[in-house]
């Protein structure tokens, strides 16, 4: 199969089968890092710029500014400089270096913000430095994917349809949460088409979107220090909270019983389906969204010197796994 452009590669039909990860539960690892961006970002990033240049025309020689931990901006930059719009990303200190090495790469602007806010996190402080460039800039185009529906928009037509298509039986859905666009997006085609199928967001302990009071965080990907205009709670999804140690310990036990190195947000999906465990053996095949893979991880999750130095007393945790 021949593609004219490399964000059209994408890979929405994969699932490993991840056998004995929880006795008697039928888990399905949706794979959705291998397109050429490395993560589920490809889709939200082209329906971000297919809106954009709906709504506004955006072509080459323009100029787009936003905010993330790695993934979107590796998957915008994938798709920018394909359509010969000029790119920077805002940034954070948790944004792993092998994130900022590939944006810098593909000749993506990096700017990478140092102050925490309110809520312990670096989001507010990304995006009130948007801001400040868009008031600067009028000609700047902030496509804002924690606001705009072409975010929830892309996994309503891709990534849900295309669970439902491979599982129409599936039994529950885990969903890691950020800008909740993969969540609202799964949720909307769900419950129009499937209604019985649970569907579980799964956050990051020290993050906001599901409680009161954030706190630092280490591990980019999941939750946030601000919660996104795409987030709503009509209480028709359930939410599991994960310590950021089960995040790591659950990575590590993928690497060693499977042989696959997972991203961050992945354990800690895998760490609520543990959790979760008695809860979903009911015979139905539970899918758990795996955002992206663990290379860009090597100096953070897998490194024994960074676990060592952030999370002491892992080895007792992964004991017990």
């Amino acid at each position: 199969m021949i593609f004219d452009a490399p964000y059209d590669i994408v890979t929405d039909d994969i699932f490993l089968n991840l056998a004995g990860f929880v006795p008697g539960v039928d888990l399905k690892l949706k794979l959705e890092g291998l397109n050429p961006a490395g993560s589920i970002k490809l889709k939200t990033a082209v329906g971000l710029i297919e809106d954009l240049i709906d709504r506004s025309g955006i072509g080459p020689g323009d100029r787009l500014i936003e905010s993330s931990s790695g993934n979107l901006g590796i998957a915008l930059g994938t798709v920018c400089v394909n359509r010969g719009i000029s790119l920077t990303i805002v940034a954070d200190p948790n944004t792993n270096a092998a994130a900022i090495r590939t944006m810098r790469a593909q000749g993506t602007t990096v700017v990478v913000v140092t102050e925490r806010d309110a809520n312990g996190g670096f989001l507010q402080t990304r995006i009130d430095y948007i801001r400040s460039q868009l008031k600067q800039d009028r000609k700047l185009f902030w496509p804002n994917q924690y606001a705009n529906r072409a975010n929830s928009a892309a996994h309503y037509r891709h990534t849900a349809r295309s669970i439902l298509e491979e599982l129409p039986d599936v039994g529950a859905v885990l969903i890691g949460v950020s800008t909740s666009g993969t969540l609202m997006g799964c949720l909307e085609f769900f419950r129009e088409h499937r209604p019985a199928t649970r569907i579980i967001a799964v956050d990051s302990e020290g993050s906001i979107l599901f409680a009161e009071q954030g706190a630092p965080r280490l591990i980019p990907g999941l939750g946030a220090s601000l919660r996104p205009g795409l987030l709503v709670d009509k209480g028709d999804y359930e939410r599991v909270v994960v310590p950021e140690v089960d995040t790591v310990s659950a990575c590590h036990m993928v690497a060693r019983r499977y042989g696959v190195l997972v991203g961050g947000s992945t354990g800690t999906v895998l760490a609520a389906v543990r959790r979760l465990g008695p809860t979903l053996r009911n015979g139905q095949p539970v899918v758990a969204i795996s955002p992206d893979t663990g290379e860009r991880y090597v100096d953070t999750i897998y490194s024994e010197k960074w676990v060592a130095e952030h999370f002491p007393g892992i080895d007792s945790v992964l004991a017990r796994w």
